[in-house]
């Protein structure tokens, strides 16, 4: 006698990176993964720190905030077990690159494992990758890529590496605070980017911010807005003083989060960056960017979608990968001049403006 027999739909969780940027880059992966588990459920295990990078897109049907050191509503290590435990998920698949990640994967119970062979975590896993170097001078595969072969790995089909993000109707509105606070011109805002929770090494330094600010509100009429996160509210507010202009300001004092930020790049100009999180917004929402390199090498984040000038100066120990300049000298940045970025952004608004025209 012939059954009408068909399977559940799957059931599969992925574990997020730590940080913001990666997090972005992740999503042509999470987009393929979306395809791959189509009715089924995607569930998103990530740090609190990096859900606001996510919000308003619909690759995942849930998220678990996961915290070793975990208070409040997130879930600590054994907590996050339990819950893996229960919901008995066909498919784990591990962005991240850590054991502890692996081993909470395996105490789950997930009955696929996918992930990158990295940390001695290879019997953890049911289909292993081998992990080329995603940090370091020997980096030879853009993040994107890197994520995108677990999804491959799954018998996914090519993806393109566009990044995808989204905001909500509160992130627009809370943009919508600024603009007029500020009296910014929707077509006519420079975005800065001072931020780099990786270490000081990749800061330019905020005179040289001031000096750019200042002479693109005075020389190229555009507004400037300076981003920041709550660690870098000092920098941000003392580069729009030292500006000294009226028409140059800063999130300093706003309720910062993810969503704001990503907010105001979308509606921005042009966004000038050091190599941090925030850039990928940009990359995202096809906002034209200059970005400094230094002691972290552009292949990480390189994206052939990606409309930006990557600047670097001319030296034998760039992209060291130290977070403080072991020579003391913070030549890598420093030596990437006001007078130069000035010059690039005069002519990427410039195109903007004979592009707009015709």
């Amino acid at each position: 006698m012939e059954t009408d027999f068909q399977a559940a739909p799957m059931q599969a969780c992925v574990f997020l990176p730590n940080w913001i940027g990666d997090v972005a880059m992740s999503t042509p992966a999470l987009r393929a993964l979306r395809r791959h588990v189509g009715a089924g459920t995607l569930v998103g295990v990530m740090r609190p720190g990096v859900a606001g990078v996510l919000e308003g897109t619909n690759f995942l049907d849930e998220t678990l905030l996961y915290d070793p050191a975990a208070r409040g509503g997130e879930l600590s290590s054994w907590s996050l077990v339990r819950e893996l435990r229960q919901r008995r998920f066909d498919l784990a698949v591990l962005m991240t690159n850590s054991f502890r990640t692996g081993l909470l994967a395996w105490l789950g119970g997930a009955k696929e494992r996918v992930g990158y062979a990295s940390h001695g975590r290879g019997l953890l896993l049911t289909l292993p990758l081998a992990a080329p170097p995603l940090r370091g001078k020997d980096v030879t595969v853009p993040a994107v890529q890197y994520y995108l072969e677990l999804a491959y790995r799954l018998g996914c089909p090519q993806e393109s590496p566009r990044l995808e993000l989204a905001t909500l109707p509160d992130d627009e509105q809370a943009a919508d605070v600024i603009w007029h606070r500020f009296a910014l011109r929707r077509h006519r805002t420079v975005v800065l980017n001072c931020s780099g929770a990786f270490g000081a090494a990749k800061l330019w330094p905020p005179d040289y911010f001031a000096d750019l600010a200042r002479r693109v509100a005075e020389h190229l009429d555009h507004d400037v807005l300076v981003l920041c996160g709550p660690k870098e509210r000092d920098v941000a507010a003392g580069i729009a003083k030292n500006a000294a202009h009226p028409r140059v300001a800063s999130l300093a004092e706003a309720p910062l989060s993810v969503g704001l930020s990503k907010a105001c790049v979308r509606r921005s100009k042009l966004m000038v960056s050091t190599d941090s999180g925030p850039r990928h917004f940009a990359v995202a929402f096809g906002v034209p960017l200059v970005t400094f390199y230094g002691p972290t090498s552009p292949m990480p984040g390189l994206n052939p979608t990606a409309r930006e000038t990557a600047l670097h100066a001319q030296l034998d120990c760039l992209f060291c990968y130290e977070r403080a300049c072991p020579l003391s000298h913070h030549r890598c940045m420093r030596d990437i001049t006001p007078d130069r970025v000035f010059g690039i952004v005069a002519a990427q608004l410039a195109a903007q403006q004979e592009t707009t025209a015709a």
